[in-house]
């Protein structure tokens, strides 16, 4: 397994084996040149899988509500593959592995395929390698793809990017409608789910979403405002019928192709910016980049006029000289 080629591993995961599919994405984790070969490969099997953003701060009950809707969506006889975003370990940047531990109930169905992905310190929740991961299990053929979040209060957007529905879990008494547009819950929710229903606070939390959606300007999509009780599966089915309502909606009014457009350029952007970056540290490190950078440090050039070398000798493959 461990000395297969990408292809070999594609070909398996579309067969249906999980070891390849596994290895796939620890590929992807992992970045680099076998990283970008597996992308290449599953770019063109891709494009039919619905993706559903779950995000909204810590303790919302987020893979309860997960799990539940995974044993909905089984039982509509769908393919479900959970990417649950977790926190890094501060040893070995590694994923905690929580959400993986708490969908374990789902771990025999040959249906549902889970993996923990770890943040590695990035402030939007997501991994950098949920894009591609994401392409991947839409490659072997799982129509839908759930994203959790690891939660991380009022920064965690990034996830609306990354999704064709968003949906916000948060709680009975949740804060008030300045921390709500502070977040940007606004701008990203699809689907508003306030989950642990059966505590106090409901109605005021669903009064408050009303109103801060009748103050926001809407698209043709409004917002749905959903109850569930996550671990006894109260509600899920309702949300279920949201997330199909609005995959039609997407659908039917062209939303979806403008979304994965903007998908599609976002990444674009970003792989750019990488493959810059990568380029620059080269660059910085090789003889004659540690030559100008103990230039710039005797402030005899200054950096200005380095990066300008540094960004001509790229260009041109010369040497860096500071003109």
């Amino acid at each position: 397994m461990r000395h297969a080629s990408p292809e070999e591993l594609i070909q398996r995961a579309r067969a249906g084996e999980r070891g390849p599919l596994a290895r796939l994405l620890s590929l992807v984790e992992r970045g680099g040149e076998p990283a970008r070969a597996v992308g290449r490969l599953s770019f063109p099997l891709a494009g039919q899988a619905h993706t559903v953003g779950i995000t909204g701060a810590p303790g919302a009950g987020k893979s309860t509500l997960t799990s539940s809707l995974v044993g909905h969506l089984r039982a509509m006889d769908l393919e479900v593959a959970v990417l649950a975003i977790d926190p890094s370990s501060p040893f070995t940047g590694g994923a905690i592995l929580g959400d993986r531990v708490r969908m374990g109930d789902h771990s025999l169905d040959q249906g549902v395929f889970i993996r923990s992905m770890a943040t590695r310190g990035q402030l939007g929740g997501l991994a950098l390698a949920t894009p591609a991961a994401v392409r991947v299990l839409d490659a072997v053929g799982f129509g839908w793809v759930l994203i959790e979040t690891v939660g991380v209060g009022q920064v965690e957007v990034e996830i609306a990017g990354a999704a064709d529905t968003t949906v916000v879990v948060v709680n009975p008494g949740w804060g008030d409608s300045v921390q709500a547009n502070k977040a940007g819950l606004m701008e990203i929710a699809d689907i508003f789910v306030i989950n642990k229903a059966d505590r106090p606070g409901v109605n005021d939390t669903r009064r408050d979403l009303e109103q801060m959606l009748e103050l926001s300007r809407l698209g043709e999509w409004e917002p749905r405002i959903l109850a569930t009780v996550g671990h006894r599966g109260e509600g899920v089915d309702q949300l279920c019928q949201a997330l199909l309502d609005h995959r039609a909606h997407l659908e039917t009014s062209g939303e979806g192709t403008a979304r994965k457009a903007r998908r599609a350029e976002d990444e674009l952007r970003t792989i750019l910016i990488e493959a810059v970056l990568e380029q620059a540290d080269q660059a910085l490190h090789a003889p004659a980049g540690v030559a100008l950078r103990a230039e710039v440090a005797a402030r005899r050039v200054d950096p200005y006029r380095a990066v300008a070398a540094i960004l001509a000798s790229t260009v041109t493959g010369s040497g860096v000289e500071p003109s």
